[in-house]
């Protein structure tokens, strides 16, 4: 079953058109795998989705609902959330406080269970690696990514996007995010992730989109695409191998 249907997204900035009439399903309980070239669209695609800049033109349903221009909080309260590929926490508030914002808002219901206990389940659950009352103004970048993973994750999101959280990471760390998006996809969290490490997205995704110049020049399973001599001209290069 489709938890995101796009049909026809469009998203214009004056006369430039960062998107065009993409069209494409993300099923529930997958890891959709998004990728193309720099500047091919994909972050503004997900912003569109998320929320943050509406489209011109063409629809967007989620979880049954037909959200299109719906704002980033309202999607946020209907089950979306992401990260982003430069993570911006609270600088002057500890990693616990800022998951513990996002614990407090979205779609959690937490119901009996505190947001402080949420959020410091969340910071385990992501392999957070310093102290939960460290200041986020002192993190790292890796960790700032786990941060943000853990914010994302505090609202319990039916859906998560992922932008570009690969980026920087070591072939050991590369091991261990494969184990955790895994770990979310199996507890009931769908996942779109744009990436550019491909040995991360052959490994996890079971459906990719390819997007150039704003439009969508190949779809289908990720080994399939791969593939195709479309998208290695545009992306992979000719001696791409498996």
């Amino acid at each position: 079953m489709a938890l995101l249907e796009l049909n026809g997204v469009t998203k214009r900035f004056g006369g430039l058109t960062a998107v065009n009439n993409v069209t494409f399903n993300v099923e529930a309980g997958s890891i959709f795998g998004l990728i193309g070239p720099n500047g091919a669209g994909k972050s503004t695609l997900l912003n569109c989705l998320a929320g943050l800049n509406p489209p011109n033109e063409g629809t967007i349903h989620f979880d049954g609902h037909d959200t299109t221009g719906f704002p980033a909080d309202r999607m946020c309260h209907m089950g979306l959330a992401r990260t982003f590929q430069i993570p911006r926490p609270f600088p002057r508030m500890s990693a616990l406080e800022n998951v513990a914002v996002s614990a407090s808002f979205g779609g959690a219901n937490l119901g009996h269970q505190s947001v402080e206990d949420r959020s410091m389940e969340m910071l385990e659950y992501v392999g957070f690696p310093r102290p939960p009352h460290t200041s986020a103004g002192t993190l790292n970048a890796v960790q700032l990514k786990r941060l943000d993973l853990a914010r994302a994750l505090a609202s319990k999101p039916k859906i998560l996007f992922l932008d570009e959280l690969a980026a920087g990471l070591t072939p050991s760390e590369l091991v261990d995010i494969a184990r955790l998006l895994r770990r979310i996809r199996d507890d009931g969290t769908t996942i779109l992730m744009v990436e550019h490490v491909m040995r991360l997205i052959m490994d996890l995704c079971d459906t990719l989109s390819v997007l150039q110049f704003g439009e969508l020049i190949a779809h289908g399973d990720a080994a399939t695409v791969a593939q195709d001599p479309k998208v290695r001209e545009a992306y992979l290069g000719h001696n791409y191998m498996l």
